[in-house]
């Protein structure tokens, strides 16, 4: 079977961590990337040797990246015609007009999490409901938070039942290549309340009733979430069962802060720099076990999630769920992180 054409609609923060994961797998080629104009985005293109086309279709545009010394092969009409799914890394706000344009060329295609989930009527997390997008024309890759909930909420539904959730979200205020946000110098709480990612994991994942508050604070590394949850009444639990089970369960990583030496998010991102990946990404969500406790029927436990990357790998999977090229979601995600592996080698 012909590798996968998978074409990548916005070659920014997430696009160009999920072309080069696309590259690494066995099954899959990059078709082509998209920018607006020419940029230093450009050059990585071409150093990763990934075709470099225009998001607009305009001539003008398209002269433009020509204009600034790159080679382009087209506008994105081009690129959806060389290519059996489009994975959309547009800023925000797009999302409509690319769905309808999409659509209008017939193709399947991936949103990420900041695009609302009526937009596609599916969503998606590999753990979650693989099988419910199998052959789907297309489909919504959830937030990094909402993937990092669904990462160790899910395993302990399966194993007891229903479970209700209240999680505090200490967010990043803005990635660490995004100098126009903040806050600077202050604590910013959320003040909708719920959050919106409570009712997102919900779009992915039954049996779990969550409520989530979130705060923004002035750092650009990571997420925290501070997690409790309400067991069933005869749960079976302790608190060694359940670091079992996520020492069981795929891109999640337990590790002590004090045996471990990795008491904060910033010594949790420079094991992810000697792991050696690319732009020191973090895929998997961590916990830490020394703050995990089961006391009666509540669980209460903290993880943190890097935000750039952790939804990469879903992207992988959901191209194969959408083209039904995997069943089994665990299967595919065996493939997807030994690939990456794989590719540093």
């Amino acid at each position: 079977m012909p590798d996968v054409r998978v074409a990548i609609n916005g070659f920014g923060t997430i696009g160009k961590r999920v072309a080069r994961a696309v590259q690494a797998q066995p099954d899959m080629v990059v078709s082509g990337v998209t920018k607006t104009g020419p940029s230093h985005g450009c050059s990585l293109a071409e150093r990763l040797g990934l075709p470099l086309y225009c998001t607009s279709d305009d001539k003008s545009d398209i002269a433009s990246f020509e204009a600034g010394g790159y080679r382009v092969n087209g506008g994105l009409s081009d690129l959806l015609s060389k290519s059996d799914i489009v994975v959309d890394c547009a800023p925000g706000k797009l999302g409509a007009s690319n769905h309808e344009k999409y659509q209008q060329a017939g193709i399947k295609h991936i949103f990420q999490g900041g695009e609302k989930h009526n937009l596609t009527g599916m969503s998606y997390t590999s753990c979650s409901n693989h099988s419910e997008n199998l052959g789907a024309s297309g489909t919504r890759v959830v937030s990094c938070n909402t993937t990092g909930l669904a990462r160790t909420l899910v395993p302990l539904r399966e194993l007891v039942g229903e479970l209700k959730v209240e999680c505090t979200m200490i967010r990043r205020a803005a990635d660490p290549g995004d100098s126009g946000r903040g806050p600077v110098n202050a604590i910013k709480p959320v003040l909708k309340v719920p959050s919106h990612h409570g009712p997102d994991l919900m779009t992915v994942a039954d049996g779990i009733q969550i409520t989530s508050l979130a705060v923004a604070v002035p750092t650009t590394i990571m997420h925290v979430h501070s997690i409790s949850v309400t067991l069933p009444e005869e749960h079976g639990l302790d608190t060694n069962t359940v670091l079992e089970l996520w020492g069981n369960t795929p891109r999640v990583i337990a590790m002590s802060g004090k045996e471990d030496k990795i008491p904060s998010t910033a010594e949790v991102m420079e094991m992810a720099r000697d792991i050696g990946r690319p732009w020191g990404d973090l895929h998997e969500i961590f916990v830490w076990t020394d703050g995990v406790s089961v006391d009666g029927n509540t669980l209460r436990y903290f993880q943190a999630i890097h935000q750039e990357s952790d939804v990469v790998p879903e992207n992988i999977d959901a191209i194969r769920a959408l083209l039904s090229l995997e069943t089994d979601w665990r299967a595919s995600v065996r493939l997807t992180d030994q690939s990456i592996k794989d590719s540093l080698v």
